[in-house]
């Protein structure tokens, strides 16, 4: 795949990893693994939104639609804030970005014990938490993370993102007891102090932004290994379909005046519209439709459990089968968990509840796989920070949009059925788009490389 171009390296000693000159090669997974615990942490912090929804709805009597708009409000901030991510991420690296989200994400948990009105909860878990948390999840690390791995770009961001699972599994079922107990503005203030002491340091020491930072190579191995270098170029000419757009060296500029990246924006508006419109409701939902709150928060964090399995898999998958296939195999796990919704309202069990769960973890949660990966492939060099800024920035309309207006559409007709039935035809229209941008056109994954 067209990865970003390496600079050369600079005259003098070649740079140091953390570890001195050991695990060069390696360096890469100990990128990933930061990553992973990071994700784990901070994208769960931002989702626990849908455990405080409850709480704070009985505790202050407001609509749905007023405290949902805290979610939408900090997508809004996070299409505003992620152009300008990109272009701190070209400038200064992770080891600045991501830590200045952990700093303003705590801030925003914290300050949030104190808010009394909706616009409090706005500013506090709506621009500082889900605002501030996108330097250090799914757009954040879409960043740099591409920059360190070439022929199994999939799996490598898949491995990464599932810390998202495993962070779901160990806070929400914490969390739900802690507010159930401690109350919600305790467990707030824990996880706030959990970034502070964990994330922070963490992206400062460890973090990287490209591999030429330690004199590496995507995939591993050093620059000026001619035997490396040789195979390395061999593959990738082997995947190349459009050589004019590889060759290209992509601006900002030049990819906003392609329909590839509009086709490509509105798939992803419209997969994140699918994805946290019911990531937002579902909990409240559940326990509406007779599921105890311990189990719904139970489904939560199982919907992250199956979402390890779901991001490894789908991003080997897309590896393999092509970007296209894996995005519609992913919005096809949403669009079927909406007509499990359906029929709960009707059927309420546990044994669908759980099979909604899958088909949103397993399938689902795939799609932040293939959405890191797309971008890396088509519009990869110097300028590619500034370029997925703005495509990144545009996703998150969707992710705005979706909780809010599922949030509306209740409080105007009274339940969630014209709201699931609106996500199910946005689901199909995701898939759609991902094929009318067509990836495949430009460059192909490695399992689909012409055979020399």
């Amino acid at each position: 795949m067209n990865s970003a171009p390496s600079p050369a390296p600079a005259s003098g000693p070649t740079p140091k990893t953390p570890f001195g000159s050991r695990l060069p090669f390696f360096y890469g997974w100990v990128v990933i693994g930061v990553a992973f615990i990071t994700m784990a942490i901070a994208v769960n912090a931002r989702t626990s939104f849908s455990l405080l929804f409850p709480p704070i709805l009985d505790e202050f009597g407001w609509a749905r639609g007023t405290i949902a708009a805290t979610f939408s409000i900090g997508f809004i901030v996070s299409t505003i804030l992620t152009p300008f991510t990109g272009v701190l991420m070209d400038r200064y690296g992770p080891r600045v970005v991501l830590p200045l989200g952990g700093v303003l994400t705590s801030i925003g948990l914290i300050t949030a014990t104190y808010a009394t009105q909706p616009w409090h909860f706005y500013v506090t878990l709506g621009v500082l938490v889900v605002g501030g948390s996108v330097f250090m999840s799914y757009m954040g690390h879409t960043l740099f993370l591409p920059n360190w791995f070439d022929r199994k770009r999939g799996l490598a961001v898949g491995l990464a993102f599932s810390g998202v699972g495993v962070g779901s599994m160990l806070l929400f079922p914490w969390m739900q007891h802690a507010i159930q107990t401690e109350g919600w503005r305790y467990s707030t203030v824990v996880i706030a102090i959990i970034i502070l002491v964990i994330l922070v340091p963490l992206n400062l020491i460890f973090q990287r932004h490209r591999p030429s930072d330690l004199g590496l190579e995507p995939d591993g191995g050093k620059i000026g290994d001619e035997t490396a270098d040789t195979a390395r170029k061999a593959s990738r000419e082997s995947r190349i379909v459009d050589q004019a757009w590889v060759d290209t060296d992509w601006t900002l500029t030049k990819a906003l005046k392609t329909m590839r990246f509009w086709w490509l924006g509105l798939s992803y508006i419209s997969g994140l519209y699918a994805w946290y419109a019911v990531q937002v409701h579902q909990t409240r939902y559940l326990i509406d439709v007779g599921i105890s709150a311990e189990i719904a928060a139970v489904a939560l964090g199982l919907v992250g459990l199956g979402g390890i399995f779901g991001q490894i898999a789908v991003g080997a998958l897309s590896d393999r089968i092509g970007r296209e296939l894996a995005w519609t195999l992913s919005v096809l796990g949403f669009l079927l968990t909406y007509v499990c919704l359906f029929i709960l309202r009707d059927q309420p069990s546990e044994w669908l509840m759980y099979v909604m769960v899958g088909l949103q973890g397993l399938l689902g949660y795939g799609m932040a796989s293939v959405f890191a990966a797309v971008p890396a492939d088509l519009f990869a060099g110097r300028k590619y920070g500034a370029i997925f800024g703005v495509l990144g920035g545009l996703s998150t309309i969707g992710a705005a949009i979706g909780p809010w207006a599922t949030g509306v559409f209740f409080d105007i007709w009274g339940d969630y059925d014209n709201a699931f039935i609106i996500a199910i035809v946005i689901c199909v229209f995701s898939a759609a788009t991902m094929w009318l941008a067509a990836p495949r056109k430009v460059i192909l994954v490695a399992g689909k490389a012409r055979k020399s």
